[in-house]
């Protein structure tokens, strides 16, 4: 059975992540608006990634005997400037969601749920992988220069499957 503070913070989890898939996939409307393809289709596969986040957490919950919930999910950005200016929005909300599952591990921690720890921790890899995904295509983007390397990189992150 897994506490009533550590459902609340996963249930708050989820819904974060159901907020960063409405992020990714806003930001794919943009960037397809502008002409990226290959931005916007690598965009609403991090939208379905995030999305799956939230299932998983509800299905572990479900497991550990708690119950998910869905809460309510704000609205996000519609708009940004530069294909620069998406990633680096990017790059610092993966930093954000980093420091909500370090609290969640805390959380589980503290109540002494090994097995939430252990799941947990999952994800606290996957989002050192994030950072640095997100890190890496900014850092390209920047060195780009011109239009030939933005869209030439618009190209290779199309091919994300």
């Amino acid at each position: 059975m897994i506490s009533e503070k550590l459902q609340n913070a996963i249930n708050e989890q989820i819904t974060a992540e159901m907020w960063s898939s409405n992020l990714y996939l806003s930001m794919s409307f943009y960037l397809k608006k502008e002409g990226f393809d290959g931005f916007a289709s690598w965009m609403r596969n991090q939208s379905q990634e995030e999305l799956q986040h939230a299932y998983d957490l509800a299905d572990y919950l479900a497991k550990r005997g708690g119950a998910a919930k869905v809460d309510k999910i704000d609205v996000v950005p519609q708009g940004w400037g530069s294909v620069q200016e998406v990633f680096e929005h990017v790059y610092q909300h993966e930093c954000h969601v980093s420091e909500l599952i370090d609290e969640l591990v805390n959380v589980a921690s503290e109540v002494k749920d090994k097995a939430s720890q252990d799941f947990l921790w999952g994800y606290v890899r996957e989002q050192v992988e994030e950072e640095a995904t997100a890190q890496n295509i900014l850092e390209k983007i920047k060195k780009c220069g011109d239009a030939a390397g933005i869209l030439y990189l618009d190209d290779k992150l199309g091919q994300r499957k």
